[in-house]
């Protein structure tokens, strides 16, 4: 499993254990964190393969991942567990993610320094064996640049306008929205009627 998908030996366990849960049930794992506080926070991003997820499979997927848990009981403390898309400015974990949103803006960051800098903002190239493609602008230049995917400690798309118009196109092409989902937005001219 990928320290992208995973990161902390934690992480990698309950990954191992949650994972084959969610995908018999035909969604693939996109990230999985254990995060602390006054009560840890176990955070798990699905989609199905063809991407997307909705609210009624993120319940089914939190009932299953909660038996396969109570099961095993890796954690010691008491958590909460939350279930939910990657979201529109998602966060990038496997290779194929790479592929997926060429032509987008991403920001990546690398665990050691590679020519003096560890994070990166360009805009996604694809993929060329286990290297990510970025295009890079310095000095007024467009540079593609190919970073090993091991040597990623992060990496996610920028929110952008192109983006979200896209991810509504694809939504509404698939038939998940309608053009009642949009909101009627009112102008106020500012005139006043005395």
């Amino acid at each position: 499993m990928s320290n992208l998908i995973a990161k902390t030996a934690m992480d990698r366990r309950l990954a191992e254990i949650v994972a084959p849960v969610i995908e018999d049930m035909g969604f693939e794992l996109v990230r999985l964190r254990l995060m602390s506080g006054k009560t840890s926070t176990l955070q798990i991003m699905a989609e199905r393969p063809e991407g997307g997820i909705e609210v009624d499979d993120c319940g089914e997927i939190s009932t299953a991942v909660s038996a396969i848990l109570d099961v095993e009981d890796p954690l010691d403390d008491s958590y909460v567990l939350e279930v939910g898309s990657p979201g529109i400015d998602r966060p990038l974990t496997r290779l194929k993610d790479f592929e997926t949103y060429e032509g987008y803006d991403a920001k990546l960051e690398t665990s050691e320094l590679i020519d003096g800098q560890k994070r990166f903002r360009g805009i996604l190239a694809g993929v060329e064996g286990e290297e990510v493609l970025v295009n890079l602008e310095q000095g007024g230049e467009v540079q593609t640049v190919g970073l090993q995917f091991d040597w990623l400690a992060d990496a996610k798309l920028v929110l952008t306008d192109d983006l979200i118009a896209e991810m509504l196109k694809q939504r509404k092409e698939a038939g998940n929205l309608s053009d009642k989902d949009f909101d009627e937005t009112e102008t106020d001219t500012g005139s006043k009627e005395d």
